[in-house]
């Protein structure tokens, strides 16, 4: 039977990416930190992903080498924040990355959020730093259609993950099916929409019907449908919990109810915006 830690998607390039991680942002208690990832891992979690922008690369290193086990035995990302976006600077950026994550290379690379501002030449640095071997595979996050069309004007190479915002509020379907046309694999972030969609009648009846949580309902859906996610937390009965969704399947019935919860609504900002911006803004 599949469990978390023998359920592998194939990206374009050839790499296998777990489908279900584990991501870390806003944790930034130190003494805590290396508790939970050596919980996750445990719980068989070989996917874990950060960013230069939550300030926590180094506390990551630090529990990875904790672990005590191969490189390979799990994957690694973290993503380009949009003020070391441009080539030289990107780059300069990841390796100070890599520096705190005590690894010579990530299994995949990420920028961020899409700017204007240094559009191309980010992902050029991207595509070096491929060849280089710092990273095995490049891809985005928060880019909309518009975006990958654009980059595919001067890239070499297509992104072959997509990280976007995903739950049932933004079920995100168009740009999923746009994302598996193009062999770009989708990566939910905030798959859980933060806890604020839990009370959602239908969520709550799903998990009644197959004594689960909400949250499992909701990663099973995503599971389901073919989705990578990394879902987040510090508790380490929540982090057992998230892992344990691959001993029941939800119907075609159930996952069009499911699908029926989507209200187009974002927790996060709008990717159209920060382009335009040039960085993230308050909202």
């Amino acid at each position: 039977m599949t469990d978390i830690q023998s359920n592998y998607l194939t990206l374009a390039d050839g790499q296998k990416m777990p489908q279900q991680g584990f991501g870390v942002y806003k944790l930034t208690d130190s003494a805590t930190f290396t508790q939970t990832i050596k919980d996750a891992y445990e719980d068989g979690y070989r996917l874990f992903d950060t960013a230069q922008m939550y300030g926590n690369e180094d506390d990551l290193g630090t529990a990875l080498k904790s672990l005590n086990v191969d490189r390979d035995d799990y994957f690694i990302t973290t993503k380009v924040a949009e003020k070391n976006q441009g080539y030289q600077s990107a780059i300069d950026s990841v390796k100070e990355s890599l520096r705190k994550l005590q690894l010579d290379y990530v299994n995949l690379l990420l920028v961020h959020w899409p700017i204007n501002g240094h559009f191309f030449e980010t992902w050029q640095a991207f595509e070096d730093m491929k060849k280089e071997g710092l990273t095995k595979s490049i891809g985005v996050s928060n880019y909309g259609m518009v975006h990958l069309q654009y980059l595919a004007t001067q890239a070499h190479e297509i992104p072959v993950v997509d990280q976007l915002e995903c739950h049932p509020w933004l079920s995100e379907k168009p740009m999923i099916d746009f994302n598996n046309k193009h062999h770009i694999v989708t990566q939910a972030w905030a798959p859980l929409g933060r806890g604020r969609i839990f009370e959602e009648p239908i969520i709550k009846s799903l998990a009644e019907k197959y004594s689960k949580s909400p949250a499992q309902i909701i990663l099973r859906w995503h599971l389901q449908n073919g989705l990578s996610f990394i879902p987040k937390s510090a508790h380490a009965a929540r982090i057992k919990q998230n892992a344990d969704i691959y001993d029941f399947q939800l119907t075609s019935d159930d996952m069009k109810q499911m699908n029926s919860i989507n209200k187009n609504v974002r927790i996060s900002q709008e990717p159209e915006l920060v382009y335009e911006f040039n960085q993230q803004y308050p909202h």
